[in-house]
């Protein structure tokens, strides 16, 4: 099933939403959507028909979305209802007869890890359980299109797991998947593709891989004639000075310096590079190759082409799928920074890992 967006406009009497986009979501792909709240809210009311589209429209497989039965398409809301005073096994007998799923109830419980919680009413669960309840309900109506709001916000690790494994899955069975979030490490971490929409348009963020045939450092030693390989252990051998690199950001008309070691980790997000510290973000003037070259002496790592982390602040290094990864740092937010697959071959090497 597929998913356009065409001339779509949002205008709130004299104040621009957001101005006229075209997307096409793609089936066999999970595509985000990166926004504020206001921006958000706005789409899922018109996807969910609670406010008239006046500007352009919405097809679902070419049908204005007002002539589709709203039951076609699975939504998972950020705020969603559920029968509390049920247990797990009675919500998801629910589901089945609802939705007359071709999938038996144990194996979406196990999908979703909650058959020890079967008999245990839903009201006892913990916030991310609730959430999994959220997730097996679509794969009870396995719908063609899925929309996800904040799908992983605040969630724990096993049920971000979960997650990954569950977009994979919809992936390969050529589901279309769209996510709305605020949150742009979860939208690089989960989608194929990530566009920023806000009251500039609809801007598509660049996660292309990098090579695999980048030269190493290595590589390049040993090419190097006897002569020069003399010179390079002669340098080896010479003391290399302190080195004190402060870097500098605007806050508030008022330049800022930090020391390498309070940064928890840098995001380039439409051309701007961040410097992430203790759960605020500050502009800094460098690009990411600039900060990659400046912070290596301190141990900053280029975990992917749009991040670089300090590796003092890892505590985990997450394994979703064969192909995708993250990072959890120990930071307060607990924070998710996404891991390249070509990085997580230099980084188990880093670590000494086979």
């Amino acid at each position: 099933m597929s998913l356009r967006f065409t001339n779509v406009e949002k205008r709130l009497k004299d104040t621009l939403v957001f101005p006229a986009f075209n997307l096409q979501i793609e089936s066999s792909q999970v595509t985000v959507i990166h926004s504020s709240l206001n921006v958000r809210h706005t789409l899922l009311q018109m996807l969910t028909r609670e406010i008239p589209i006046l500007n352009g429209e919405i097809l679902i497989d070419n049908a204005e979305i007002s002539k589709v039965h709203l039951s076609d398409i699975g939504f998972s809301f950020l705020n969603e209802g559920l029968y509390e005073r049920l247990t797990v096994i009675e919500q998801f007998n629910l589901y089945g007869k609802l939705y007359d799923t071709y999938e038996a109830t144990s194996v979406i419980l196990r999908k979703v890890h909650l058959e020890e919680k079967r008999n245990v009413r839903i009201k006892k669960l913990s916030y991310s359980e609730q959430r999994r309840i959220q997730f097996a309900k679509l794969l009870f109506q396995n719908p063609d299109l899925l929309i996800f709001e904040e799908p992983d916000q605040n969630i724990d690790i096993e049920t971000q797991r979960i997650l990954m494994i569950m977009l994979e899955e919809l992936r390969a069975k050529g589901k279309s998947v769209l996510i709305l979030t605020g949150n742009m490490e979860s939208a690089v971490t989960l989608a194929d593709k990530v566009y920023r929409l806000d009251d500039g348009g609809l801007h598509e963020i660049q996660m292309a891989e990098e090579s695999e045939e980048e030269i190493t450092s290595t590589e390049i030693e040993e090419e190097q004639p006897p002569i020069l390989e003399a010179v390079v252990e002669i340098e080896k051998m010479e003391i290399q000075p302190v080195r004190f690199e402060k870097i500098p950001t605007k806050v508030n008309e008022k330049i800022v310096l930090f020391d390498p070691p309070e940064i928890d980790y840098i995001e380039s997000n439409d051309g701007q590079s961040y410097l992430h510290i203790k759960g605020e973000g500050f502009p800094t003037m460098f690009t990411m190759n600039e900060l990659e070259e400046r912070l290596q002496h301190f141990g900053f790592f280029r975990c992917h082409r749009s991040y670089i982390v300090n590796l003092q602040k890892v505590r985990e290094v997450i394994t979703w799928t064969r192909n995708s990864y993250s990072l959890i740092l120990d930071d307060e937010k607990k924070s998710n920074i996404p891991l390249s697959k070509t990085k997580m071959a230099e980084l188990k090497v880093m670590l000494g890992l086979k």
